[in-house]
């Protein structure tokens, strides 16, 4: 039988076995990746979600300030962050459209302004995350100004 030196003993393994050490680190460190990957899609789902909700509320405005009356505008605008929101994937649990209007009324020669505000309950509970609630209420507003040279709702 062949003799090694001192240190080559040690080297060789004979103080212990590390077996099983990758497991134990592979349990420790798995979770929070994951938990890391989870918030990182709640994150970005909050995100995409928030800019689509901008776009409605601006496709909503400008739609308000192209029309003549308070009424119309009221219409158009509550169709067009419908169908923005519909076109771009939003499912809303819950969602409603603020218009304010008063611009329209400015006389010739003034500039007015339309503004829209788009509130939106975005559905997280797909997500099953611990500690993410079930879903997150974002809200948008945005303002389109009224031609000022254009008829109004009384000049005619």
């Amino acid at each position: 039988m062949r003799s090694f030196p001192r240190g080559m003993r040690r080297l060789s393994g004979t103080r212990g076995s590390d077996e099983g050490s990758v497991a134990i680190e592979a349990a420790i460190v798995i979770p929070p990746l994951i938990m890391f990957l989870c918030m990182a899609l709640a994150g970005g789902r909050l995100v995409t979600s928030g800019a689509k909700i901008d776009a409605a509320a601006e496709d909503a405005a400008r739609e308000a300030s192209i029309h003549r009356t308070a009424a119309s505008a009221q219409t158009a605008a509550q169709t067009a962050a419908a169908e923005s929101l519909d076109d771009q994937g939003i499912t809303c649990a819950s969602s409603s459209v603020t218009i304010d209007t008063s611009g329209l009324s400015a006389p010739v020669g003034q500039v007015g302004t339309a503004t829209v505000t788009v509130t939106c309950t975005v559905n997280l509970s797909d997500l099953l995350l611990p500690g993410v609630p079930g879903s997150k209420t974002l809200r948008s507003t945005a303002t389109s100004v009224v031609d000022q040279y254009r008829m109004r709702q009384g000049d005619w």
